[in-house]
């Protein structure tokens, strides 16, 4: 018991508030950038400043001068810090003894200053001119077999503009290998949301939190997660909006929130957040869902039974849904003891929610990877969607879907083509602006991308920032695929463990941060990004660079494809989109004529526009021309085999100092952990059933079919406020218990949150 009490101690005080100010100041102090961050911290998400690299949350109507988050701070911080590795530093270690260090530890190092070469004899980096580089790529290039050797990878930072243009280079070389962030998150959304709606983004925009009656936030942790949508929870809790919370943990920020820019949250114990809070089972969902919806629909029964009137949207339902009669039939024929043996909760607790779900007008959705990232995630978000239009609550003010994304322009990063699977229609207009045949057939995603690497059918890995072999499953079997690559690139900021598990041949380039100005021929330059609520504005830098050396993500893209192409496309001008992004946004525009119209004029508007959306105006771009209610088959969110002894079912976990792959710190404030990731929280009965005392060592085994041990140990057990059979660890420390297989039919986005695994205890 020692042990757990020594990481371990239980956070009562309210998620924001002092806390948050004291890990803003000190995120600031330990980068030495309090004047350059504070500078820094006033422009970010403002009109004329730079949009957050952190979440994709939108911006509100400025009304603040304050527009940023602890967790944003951080990112900020991280970021326009005055720590520099040089090439002193890869002069004093080899890429073996950095494979020693912790993430955390490579984070810490600083902004990278200079692109940097792989050097085999010496097992170290060592620099390269900028042509050199790009020489190099070309040469991997143009080397190839055939173009899908090559992947072109993105991560959900870079701009719209980078992005673009990087989609066009890869379809010039002649791939659709397009593995990206979304890959790995938000796919269903992408997948399964236009099955259901006609469009895979959210139909909610802000203004709808200040008029929803009921918010339901399913699988989501805003307050580590999107911090600045606390906010938003916030206003609505206060003005009476009944929030609804179905998630496995108690996350400290859906009890109660201090807003730090509120006197009177900071005088006093903040607000409160839920008013109901179901701790479903982890893989539960769509059970708890399906019995919601079930509730209602016998609601709407008895009330005309008993002549009061029914509480189902019929006029709705007739005139803009498909499907309603078989969706009826499979909840009719759903028994009430699997929904709740799988999702956790009694009957008594889902009358609650269902109950309040029909007292309530307008009704908002949002969710986050606690639905997506199952092996039936495309399926748990069309539940998500069934349940909303039973009371016609999509395309009025006050409703709506609202996925919460990750990454500040992952969103923006598919709609411009970064798809592994493009539309003939995007395909034929990119082929028409740039005079040339896109390759036509579908490309590789993340699982399809590493598969392919196992395989030896790829030679070149280009990266667009991230992390990629930290992100992905089976990390000893993503390692060793990267390792049996020709050539891997990385375009980065700072130092991380995926430039240290390469190619034969490897690049780090570096690139300006989104913080920093960008001037191109005495001008400056700006970006654009899109939301997770489809709004696309401008963000321009106001910090100087950390190095000379340093280029702008286009000029990096355009550099790459003069090499590649010396004497072929003669008429794209790389030149002129490096020397003025107005350019590459008229060439955006022409692709995408619908969704971009007077791209320029209108991203200089205040708050930027809001691309189409016909889902909000109730016009449903679906085969069958309406809302499909679409049926989930059973209760089960994954396949494995429930019967195993023991079996538990284990939900990889972001800490509160982390943003996906970054880690800020081993502590993970609003879960009382202090100083150690390498913890796995437990229900204590579930540790008492095994053996397990509270702070002792525990070894996670995969229920794996494909023979393969995938294993996890010395991990400290916590005993937490769990459902029984569930369990939640950190990643990326516990991916290698995920498979590679083990991912969503449809989107092919691992299935994190529900990997099965048996817990033991060791020694």
């Amino acid at each position: 018991m020692a042990e757990q009490d020594e990481i371990f101690a239980p956070y009562d005080a309210p998620a924001g508030g002092w806390g948050a100010l004291a890990a803003t100041a000190k995120a600031l102090r330990r980068q030495s950038v309090v004047a350059r961050g504070g500078k820094a911290l006033l422009a970010a998400n403002q009109p004329e400043g730079f949009d957050c690299p952190g979440c994709a949350w939108p911006d509100p109507k400025h009304t603040s001068s304050f527009e940023f988050c602890e967790n944003g701070a951080k990112a900020i911080a991280w970021e326009v810090t005055d720590k520099r590795v040089t090439r002193a530093f890869f002069e004093r270690y080899t890429v073996t003894e950095l494979l020693a260090k912790s993430d955390l530890w490579l984070e810490e190092q600083g902004r990278l200053t200079e692109p940097m070469r792989y050097d085999a004899a010496s097992d170290k980096y060592v620099p390269i001119a900028w042509d050199d580089a790009f020489a190099l790529i070309a040469r991997h290039i143009n080397a190839m077999e055939h173009p899908d050797q090559a992947e072109f990878y993105v991560s959900g930072r870079t701009s719209n503009e980078a992005a673009f243009l990087f989609a066009l280079l890869g379809r010039l070389v002649g791939t659709n290998n397009f593995p990206d962030c979304s890959n790995m998150c938000h796919e269903p959304t992408s997948r399964g949301l236009p099955l259901s709606i006609g469009i895979g983004k959210g139909t909610s925009v802000l203004e709808d939190f200040e008029h929803a009656d009921m918010i339901l936030n399913i699988g989501q942790n805003p307050g580590t997660n999107s911090p600045r949508a606390m906010g938003t929870l916030r206003e609505a809790a206060k003005r009476g909006a009944r929030i609804v919370v179905l998630n496995p943990l108690r996350e400290r920020a859906l009890e109660r929130f201090a807003d730090p820019k509120s006197t009177q949250d900071m005088l006093s114990n903040g607000a409160k957040i839920a008013h109901l809070y179901c701790q479903v089972k982890v893989g539960g969902d769509a059970a708890a869902l399906k019995g919601i919806m079930k509730l209602v629909i016998e609601a709407d029964r008895a009330g005309k039974a008993a002549g009061t009137g029914g509480v189902l949207d019929e006029d709705f339902i007739a005139a803009h849904t498909h499907g309603f009669e078989d969706f009826v039939a499979d909840l009719d024929a759903t028994p009430w003891e699997d929904i709740v043996a799988t999702s956790g909760l009694s009957r008594e607790v889902l009358q609650q929610v269902a109950t309040i779900y029909c007292e309530s007008k307008s009704v908002i959705l949002m969710y986050g990877m606690g639905i997506t990232q199952h092996q039936h995630g495309s399926e748990n978000i069309q539940q998500c969607v069934n349940l909303l239009l039973l009371r016609g609550n999509i395309g009025r003010p006050g409703t709506g879907i609202s996925p919460v994304r990750g990454h500040s322009n992952v969103q923006g990063d598919r709609t411009v083509g970064i798809d592994e699977k493009p539309t003939a229609a995007y395909l034929d207009r990119l082929g028409a602006v740039f005079k040339f045949e896109p390759p036509r057939a579908h490309g590789h995603g993340v699982v399809t991308s590493i598969e392919a690497m196992m395989r030896g059918e790829v030679r070149v890995f280009l990266a667009m920032g991230g992390n990629f072999v930290a992100a992905v499953p089976d990390t000893p079997v993503a390692e060793a695929a990267m390792r049996r690559l020709h050539l891997t690139v990385g375009v980065t900021t700072k130092l991380n463990r995926g430039h240290l598990v390469h190619g034969q041949d490897a690049l780090m380039l570096p690139c300006r941060a989104r913080s920093e100005f960008d001037e191109q021929g005495g001008v400056l330059q700006s970006v654009t990004v899109e939301d997770s609520m489809s709004f696309v504005h401008a963000s321009g830098g106001l910090l100087e660079p950390a190095s000379p050396h340093l280029m702008s993500e286009v000029a990096i893209v355009c550099g790459m494809a003069k090499a590649i192409f010396p004497d072929r496309y003669t008429h794209i001008d790389w030149d002129g989109y490096a020397a003025n992004y107005d350019k590459i946004r008229n060439d955006i525009e022409a692709v995408y004529p619908e969704l971009f119209r007077d791209f320029n004029r209108r991203v200089r508007e205040p708050g930027g526009f809001r691309l189409p959306n016909p889902a909000s105006e109730r016009i449903w771009k679906t085969k069958t021309g309406r809302a499909n209610f679409l049926v989930f088959k059973g209760v089960a969110e994954d396949t494995a085999r429930a019967a195993e002894p023991g079996l538990l079912r284990l939900a990889t976990l972001r800490s509160h100092d982390q943003y996906n792959t970054t880690v800020y710190s081993n502590d993970d404030r609003y879960r009382g952990i202090k100083g150690d990731r390498m913890v796995v929280f437990m229900n204590e009965a579930d540790m008492a059933s095994r053996g397990i005392k509270p702070g002792g060592k525990v070894r996670l085994r995969t229920v794996s079919t494909d023979a393969t041990i995938r294993m996890v140990e010395n991990l400290t057990a916590i005993a937490y406020n769990i459902p029984s059979g569930s369990v939640g660890a950190y990643y990326p420390e516990t991916n290698p218990l995920l498979p590679l297989y083990h991912h969503d039919a449809l989107a092919e986005t691992p299935a994190a949150k529900s990997i099965p695994v048996i817990a033991e205890p060791m020694g």
